[in-house]
């Protein structure tokens, strides 16, 4: 076993690997694909640095890159997303390096970090493109070496192209996060139920008859406010984007902007991936009583310094629940730090959902093996016939058929000469 690991407690291991192993269950396209790593070996001799959340999820993506045969180095992508029996596991029965401690501050998330760099990988893995960005600040050295990487966020996605626009990205990355086997299912139906879970257990409050206040009308707040609205509440959304406003608006969503929702909201969601969309002048405004949190990739879509500032007393009164009483009287709760609710109170997204997010990350990586020579520093979607490949054997797991088009009605549609 490799002793190069940081982790909480080795002795969760057997917990971890049989969490580990009911994932597995529900993720049959990842498994299908590391059957056919562990014959081809589409990744032999390469080392593989990955910045990800620590769950059994994740784990069963390790196991699938070792099948292929790279060396794989894990660390933390947020420092409460990290599950420590998973963790264990990897490292002691796995053989996975693991760098991650649930809770770790910040210079321990960045030691880790930097601990996977020091592998000299020649592929990343990235969820938030911590890892991108602190290898291209800090580890310049490793960069001749590196073929490439992979995104897993649409928040790492966005950093990646600013990157790429100013110049600044030296090496190709496959935005896993814009294949639709990822962000159709990923983002709405795993981030719209994981958040109300993570929300449910970190407060025990009901759902239905609060105003639920969704910020960001992406994949994510769709997913989050269909769930709310499924669970009774009156959700609005806040939003930016007037396309996206307009589609809140005809599935039947209030749209308003953030400070008007302020006053009225009982609960309030960021999804947006972007910064202080819940700032000072917000907290200013709202009910006694209004609990708030994030499912956006950082936490600092709410300032939560400006909040600490403003309060005259912080009372922890649940695991996952900061209370903040204002000079007025008025208190507000923080759910989970401020970082993302569905993995810092509850455990992430379903597996079944992750199974075709951590098939798209495990074709990526055999991609850019294949392809590394013929891409430039830029970012990448992923081919459309592995997203639809990825389609078809979720349906073929879940037992589900579809049709195909006959040879008449393919040449119809390739066709100009038929007309009405």
């Amino acid at each position: 076993m490799n002793q190069d690991h940081d982790i909480a407690n080795p002795g969760l291991a057997d917990a971890g690997r049989h969490r580990i192993e009911w994932a597995a269950q529900e993720m049959p396209v990842l498994a299908l694909i590391s059957e056919r790593f562990a014959s081809e070996r589409p990744l032999a001799g390469k080392r593989l640095a990955a910045c990800l959340h620590v769950t059994a999820e994740t784990a069963n993506l390790m196991r699938a890159l070792k099948a292929g045969g790279a060396d794989v180095w894990l660390c933390a992508s947020n420092p409460l997303s990290t599950q420590d029996d998973v963790a264990a596991a990897l490292v002691e029965h796995y053989d996975v390096p693991v760098y991650a401690v649930r809770g770790e501050d910040n210079d321990t998330y960045y030691r880790h970090i930097r601990a996977v760099l020091d592998k000299a990988p020649h592929m990343t893995m990235d969820d938030g493109a911590d890892l991108v960005s602190t290898l291209h600040r800090e580890r310049k050295d490793l960069i001749p070496g590196i073929i490439g990487g992979t995104e897993e966020t649409t928040t790492g996605v966005i950093r990646l192209r600013a990157m790429a626009e100013q110049g600044v990205l030296q090496y190709p990355v496959v935005a896993v996060n814009d294949a639709r086997t990822k962000y159709m299912f990923d983002n709405r139906y795993g981030t719209g139920q994981s958040t109300i879970d993570g929300l449910i257990r970190a407060t025990n409050i009901l759902l239905a008859g609060r105003t639920f206040v969704v910020a960001g009308y992406g994949w994510c707040g769709r997913g989050i406010a269909m769930r709310a609205r499924g669970m009774g509440s009156d959700v609005v959304v806040t939003e930016v984007d007037p396309m996206r406003a307009l589609e809140a608006v005809m599935d039947g969503f209030r749209v308003m902007p953030m400070l008007e929702a302020a006053a009225i909201g009982d609960i309030f969601v960021t999804a947006t991936g972007d910064k202080h969309v819940l700032d000072r002048k917000h907290f200013e405004r709202m009910k006694n009583g209004a609990v708030m949190a994030n499912s956006g990739h950082f936490n600092v879509e709410l300032n939560v310094p400006a909040l600490r500032e403003m309060a005259v007393s912080v009372t922890k009164v649940r695991s996952e629940v900061e209370q903040f009483e204002l000079p007025d009287g008025r208190k507000l709760a923080l759910l989970g730090e401020g970082r993302l609710i569905n993995l810092a109170a509850a455990e992430g997204h379903p597996a079944s959902v992750m199974d075709m997010s951590f098939a798209n990350q495990a074709l990526s990586a055999e991609y850019m093996v294949k392809e590394a020579a013929n891409l430039e520093r830029c970012v990448y979607t992923i081919p459309a016939e592995t997203d639809l490949e990825i389609a078809r054997l979720k349906l073929h797991a879940m037992g589900v058929a579809c049709d195909d088009l006959t040879t008449e009605q393919q040449h119809y549609l390739s066709s100009w000469e038929s007309g009405t």
